[in-house]
């Protein structure tokens, strides 16, 4: 049974692209006038004041709508040429919304094995209440997506790259299965935002966002946001957020608009120093594994198409965010991590500084062990969010942190073997 949601696609060829300044600074261009403030203003009102009883302006109640919280939802569904998006106070009340919105009791949802800790938790943990099943798979493999979907399948949800292990799933492959039985297919897109990469292009239905990571871009403002070119299906998502009061703050939408106009320059700053960073974790011998696009065996031709182009530099533009683990595991973790002095130990991605998580014990504390191990999240693995730093002051200090690791490891191997 297909969903109920009509699809009406905008004419890209009249929209802006991902890096119009227009889009970036929803202020620029509209019209400004002798005395305009230069930027948008943040409307920090409840309510609304109305000419008369039945009258119906265009906002009325900021639990329902409100000037700068439009703003914002105008520049991000522009990026994705697509109607206003709809945002929300956080990533996961944006994805709650999505499941309360084209879900019900009997549904069933295929995941990706390797998403947002807090995704799994939702699906796990809250809809198995309300009825609803979900299946997780290696979303890498489009056999495995296409044998977890049943006849009650209503939703894909895929993360690419997958946080933390920074896998790649085939979009428009996955997106063909969806249609094939009828399912929505959203696709988390935090990391690499429309700059990086444009899911609805690609053939998804919703693209999935935490606007707290790259989008506001200096760990001011929670927020997440859905951007869709189904307006039905939009309207449908409103209704849920006008009814359960999930909706950004205006302060946070403002904060927000003002770390979109830096986007695409972080972005691309970003992405260069992370391929750096990675290569040279890959040339380190005391590094096990190293996730990060294009690095991974078969993962070159997906990036290729799926990530936007190269930087001027000639360096691949596959984000900020990678993860490696040392061979000394959860011990040798533990010691980089708190050992690191410019990067910072945090549980966030996406800000202008340099900032290391441990998953296992953070992001993803509260998936099963099980599932956590299978999905590639060992308790050694470190994940790296490169900030704006130069590049050779966020590499020595990772190798000053892994020497003291190393050192550790030596030390504690000769403590044990000395006779007490």
């Amino acid at each position: 049974m297909g969903h109920v949601f009509d699809s009406t696609i905008t004419d890209s060829a009249h929209l802006a692209s991902p890096t119009d300044p227009a889009v970036l600074c929803p202020s620029i261009g509209r019209g400004r006038r002798d005395g305009d403030p230069l930027t948008v203003s943040i409307a920090q009102s409840t309510t609304f004041c109305r000419d008369g009883v039945g009258s119906d302006p265009a906002h009325q109640y900021s639990r329902v709508s409100n000037p700068t919280v439009a703003a914002l939802e105008d520049a991000l569904g522009q990026l994705e040429h697509a109607p206003p998006a709809l945002c929300f106070s956080t990533g996961l009340a944006a994805e709650t919304a999505l499941f309360l919105a084209v879900l019900r009791a009997g549904d069933h949802v295929v995941c990706g094995r390797s998403v947002y800790g807090g995704t799994v938790r939702l699906l796990r943990e809250v809809l198995p209440g309300l009825g609803i099943r979900s299946t997780f798979v290696d979303t890498t493999d489009v056999e495995d997506v296409r044998a977890a979907i049943t006849p009650e399948t209503r939703l894909i949800f895929v993360e690419t790259p997958s946080n933390p292990v920074l896998e790649l799933s085939d979009i428009p492959a996955i997106a063909a299965e969806a249609r094939a039985c009828g399912a929505l297919l959203a696709v988390d897109n935090t990391f690499q935002t429309a700059v990086l990469q444009q899911p609805l292009d690609l053939g998804a239905d919703i693209s999935v966002y935490s606007t707290t990571k790259f989008i506001d871009g200096h760990s001011l403002a929670l927020g997440g946001a859905l951007v869709s070119r189904d307006r039905a299906l939009l309207e449908r998502i409103r209704f849920v957020r006008k009814c359960t009061g999930a909706i950004q703050t205006p302060f946070n939408a403002w904060a927000t608009i003002n770390g979109l106009k830096t986007l695409p320059l972080r972005l691309a700053r970003q992405s260069e120093s992370a391929h750096i960073i990675a290569q040279w974790l890959n040339d380190n011998s005391t590094v096990a594994t190293v996730n990060y696009p294009g690095l991974r065996s078969g993962d070159e031709a997906l990036a290729g198409r799926q990530h936007n182009s190269a930087l001027e530099s000639g360096t691949p533009c596959h984000g900020a965010v990678l993860s490696f683990e040392l061979r000394g595991g959860l011990e040798a973790a533990r010691h980089v991590a708190e050992r690191l002095d410019l990067c910072t130990l945090v549980e966030h991605v996406g800000s202008v500084e340099t900032l290391v998580t441990h998953p296992a014990t953070m992001t993803h504390a509260d998936v099963p062990r099980e599932q956590r191990l299978e999905s590639g999240v060992a308790d050694g693995l470190l994940r790296l969010s490169v900030g704006l730093e130069p590049v050779e002051a966020i590499i020595a200090d990772l190798e000053q942190a892994i020497a003291y690791a190393e050192a550790s490891a030596i030390s504690e191997e000769v403590a044990a073997c000395t006779p007490a």
